[in-house]
């Protein structure tokens, strides 16, 4: 057994990046400029899709996206409870209403079967999540969305090298948005993008995403001065050469990377198939995008076996509550427990365990160790006894 320190994430930017972000410091132009756009090209060859944005976060290409659809104020989006809060949130930002839906029993994605009940007049658009990597039934999805005339955006912060049904992230939306926040597959500490296959979709979200300015910082110092304007509301959601640069590389390694996570997560099958009591979401043929891994656990004992393994030195999440059940969502919208009972038992059952490329194989064992020896006490009549009476 290994006595190196169990970690939840560890990223694994090096040399490469190192050279890439020297690179942007040596020219004059950190903001918006080359470097993004050749990040944006490689991003685009990819995800085989025709046009993507750099910006600074998910939760602002949501934000944008949803706005250059043309939703605001007396719209309302379909989403689910079971996710970040980001996505609700943005759109809230947009001036609309998130309307929640439950989930799949087995996977924790938006459950389609269940749409149509929610849509209403006021519908606007389709907010799916690719959970934990795992992407929706966007078939289904696009079936619905094109019979009611809805948009979709995908929520696809977890999941950029998903596949399924012959389906790529984007393919089936007018838009999808990641997320390159620090734990992610593709991460600059912070940023994110939107892809698109639309050209007029695309110029607006261009525009969305630097205050509506019709030129950019690089245009200006690259043509000298030019007359220039704002023709819309904007926001400041510019990704910037410095964060494109920390990127670039990583283009090159996701295929790797994402061989490597297949194999962590084939060895936390294996180890974890043996133990009573744990669970976790199926995987549908066709490429999971494995940002995280996550088990279901008992919601009676998750808890307690988070703090028990915890206080053994490794590290767990809860990803995540349902989000309904927050008091903004709760104060602002009347959403209440008991609503959506498939996503509040996954909210409460639901434990996210060290995973990462780098991630050495043995610490897989000393995670499933850790989980069979807490379980096994907890089932035992004394703990469970001491469990029910609560702290002398």
């Amino acid at each position: 057994m290994t006595t190196d320190k169990i970690e939840f994430f560890r990223h694994d930017l090096g040399e490469p990046e190192l050279r890439a972000v020297a690179e942007v410091l040596a020219g004059a132009i950190l903001t918006t400029g080359d470097t993004v756009a050749d990040f944006e090209r490689r991003f685009s060859n990819y995800l085989g899709r025709k046009h993507v944005l750099g910006v600074t976060s998910c939760t602002g290409a949501m934000h944008i996206s949803l706005l250059a659809l043309g939703i605001g104020p007396g719209d309302e989006v379909i989403t689910t409870p079971l996710t970040f809060i980001a996505t609700a949130t943005a759109v809230a930002e947009a001036g609309a209403r998130p309307v929640f839906v439950d989930v799949e029993r087995d996977t924790g994605n938006i459950d389609a079967s269940r749409i149509e009940d929610a849509i209403t007049p006021r519908t606007k658009a389709i907010l799916p999540v690719h959970l934990y990597g795992q992407m929706c039934d966007m078939r289904a999805l696009r079936t619905i969305a094109d019979r009611y005339k809805l948009a979709i955006v995908e929520d696809a912060a977890h999941c950029i090298e998903g596949e399924r049904d012959g389906v790529r992230v984007g393919q089936l939306a007018e838009a999808a948005c990641f997320s390159f926040y620090a734990t992610k597959n593709l991460t600059c500490g912070e940023g994110g993008a939107i892809v698109t296959d639309d050209g007029e979709l695309a110029a607006k979200l261009r525009l969305l995403r630097l205050h509506g300015m019709t030129k950019t910082a690089a245009d200006r110092a690259r043509e000298g001065f030019q007359p220039w304007d704002v023709v819309m509301l904007g926001w400041k959601y510019n990704m910037d050469n410095i964060q494109a640069a920390f990127l670039l590389p990583q283009i090159e390694r996701l295929d790797s990377k994402g061989a490597r996570r297949e194999a962590l997560a084939a060895r936390y099958y294996e180890r974890l198939g043996a133990i009573p009591g744990i669970t976790w979401p199926k995987v549908h043929p066709g490429r999971h995008g494995r940002h995280l891994f996550t088990i279901w656990i008992e919601p009676s004992l998750r808890d307690d076996v988070l703090r028990r393994v915890q206080s053994r030195g490794v590290p767990l999440l809860v990803n995540y509550r349902a989000i309904h059940r927050h008091a903004f969502f709760r104060d602002t919208y009347g959403y209440r427990s008991g609503q959506f009972p498939i996503a509040e038992r996954i909210g409460e059952s639901t434990i996210s365990l060290p995973f990462y490329p780098t991630m050495p194989e043995e610490h897989v064992d000393v995670v499933a160790d850790a989980l069979a020896s807490v379980l096994i006490e907890l089932r035992t009549p004394s703990v469970q006894s001491a469990a029910l009476q609560g702290p002398a």
